[in-house]
């Protein structure tokens, strides 16, 4: 008989007393409707549990539809109606376009080409450590467009490049020769990750959820596309991606730092590799397909008629892939990160809806911007300060999307109520989602892997990740805040 495996009884047992806490315990304020407390228990009770991992996030958010469902909170005294709610979050688009998205990417790790493209960045510039970090900096850069899993990216097909270069030049912690070139090469593989996350909607997987909120805070003020969340980051990602190698070069030099040999063993690789293969083709094909299609390229030449929704382009690179036998039905099926997102993305989509069509957010929006206006704050000032506390409170989280569902929407509108610009407001608190990532060794999937690879200690990674913070931090709000002017973003 298989081995049961049941829930943590600890941040269960916390999940649970907080919701019925705030459910039954605390009175309901004045100007929040009881429907509208509840579901805020339901939400906050989810994550709880989502934080301190009580069950897989997939798990807890079936729980919450469950939930949500059967207390008929969004929907009372109609049950078909609560659970047409419940279940609402399947039908988003962007849900589907982020899982979508993650099975595309399974054809990069299943075809070699996510590793050619790595180790062909380095055979070119690889003959400095520094070139070595920029040529990292590099492939992460163009896959980031095509790989929604932030993970998979700078964990599965970057990081055992970053091994296999520092296992090279005999850097491995357990010789204890990190410092010649592992450590340093960690650093950057991992702050690399942020900041290609901040760059693409398809970047990171909570990306899409940031769009959704800003559209409903916004109204009709303010819609992000693909594109113009892309070239609203270009310039400041480029100065980000500049400038992170040289800052971990400064805080932790590598001891190796002329690497002539690097680009032979690139070469070696890519040989080993050998030519360049039908299905890489085919994958390089849809990849090139996608951006045209995302970026909005056919509208833009021929007319808005021939425009094509994001998740359609991203449904039609799927089914390219799946019709030409680059991927299988069984890859698909078996890929269980993707349908999980699905999953946990649709419930926290569902509750974060109807949190805000209760008047919850709105609410505490206003409660928010009240406490900040009585400081005497104008929005400029209020909106750093929000954007300050939204970013270092993800030393609280273990997951940017429990963060991004927790605290992006009652701050965005928060600094609305201040008089703060949407389009900068919504920018700003958007591409700190994903810069906050680098502050711990468990801010996002990506850190637990580079972090357990053992090249650098505790200090070390939250040195560099605070640092780092404020360095992309200053970059976006200051480079990134005349971009988005000029570009007449606000």
């Amino acid at each position: 008989m298989d081995k049961l495996t049941p829930l943590k009884p600890l941040p269960s047992l916390c999940a649970v007393i907080v919701a019925l806490v705030i459910w039954f315990v605390i009175p309901v304020p004045e100007g929040v409707t009881p429907n509208a407390w509840h579901l805020l228990a339901l939400f906050i009770g989810t994550i709880i549990a989502i934080i301190g991992k009580a069950m897989p996030i997939g798990a807890v958010s079936i729980i919450a539809i469950a939930l949500v469902a059967l207390t008929g909170v969004t929907n009372p005294g109609k049950p078909g109606a609560a659970l047409d709610d419940a279940l609402s979050g399947f039908s988003n688009q962007l849900i589907w376009l982020i899982g979508f998205s993650i099975m595309i990417s399974l054809s990069l790790n299943k075809t070699g080409l996510g590793a050619r493209i790595g180790y062909y960045f380095i055979s070119l510039f690889g003959k400095k450590t520094l070139g070595i970090a920029y040529a990292l900096t590099l492939a992460e850069t163009v896959l980031a467009p095509v790989t929604p899993s932030n993970t998979a990216r700078g964990g599965g097909i970057i990081h055992p490049i970053m091994k296999s270069i520092a296992d090279s030049f005999d850097s491995k912690p357990e010789l204890n020769t990190s410092g010649k070139i592992g450590r340093y090469l960690a650093l950057v593989n991992y702050n690399i990750n942020p900041i290609t996350s901040a760059m693409f909607i398809t970047a990171t997987a909570p990306n899409p959820l940031i769009v959704n909120l800003i559209a409903k805070g916004a109204g009709s003020e303010f819609e992000l596309t693909w594109s113009m969340w892309a070239v609203a980051a270009l310039v400041p990602a480029i100065f980000s991606l500049i400038v992170m190698p040289l800052v971990v070069y400064l805080l932790y030099p590598p001891e190796i730092k002329s690497t002539p040999d690097a680009p032979r063993f690139a070469q070696n690789k890519l040989q080993a590799l050998g030519q360049i293969t039908l299905p890489e083709k085919i994958t390089l094909g849809v990849f090139a397909l996608l951006l045209v299609l995302w970026a909005g390229i056919p509208a833009m030449i021929f007319g808005p008629s021939l425009a094509v929704n994001p998740t359609t382009a991203a449904l039609i690179g799927l089914a390219i892939l799946l019709a030409t036998g680059v991927l299988s039905w069984e890859d698909i099926l078996k890929h269980k990160g993707a349908w999980d997102t699905v999953v946990w993305f649709a419930a926290l989509v569902m509750m974060a809806t109807y949190l805000g069509k209760l008047g919850l957010i709105g609410w505490l929006s206003q409660t928010v911007g009240a406490g900040i206006d009585s400081m005497g704050m104008s929005w400029i000032g209020g909106t750093i300060l929000l954007t300050l506390i939204y970013l270092y409170s993800h030393y609280f989280f273990a997951s940017t999307t429990a963060h991004v569902t927790a605290m992006f929407a009652a701050f965005f509108a928060a600094g609305i109520a201040l008089g703060a610009p949407p389009a900068l407001l919504g920018l700003i608190l958007a591409f700190s989602s994903s810069l906050m990532m680098s502050l711990t060794h468990y801010g996002t999937g990506t850190a637990p892997i580079i972090f357990g690879s053992g090249y650098t200690t505790l200090g070390e990674w939250w040195k560099t990740g605070f640092i780092m913070s404020v360095v992309n931090l200053l970059i976006w709000m200051v480079i990134g805040g005349v971009w988005w002017k000029w570009l007449g973003y606000w």
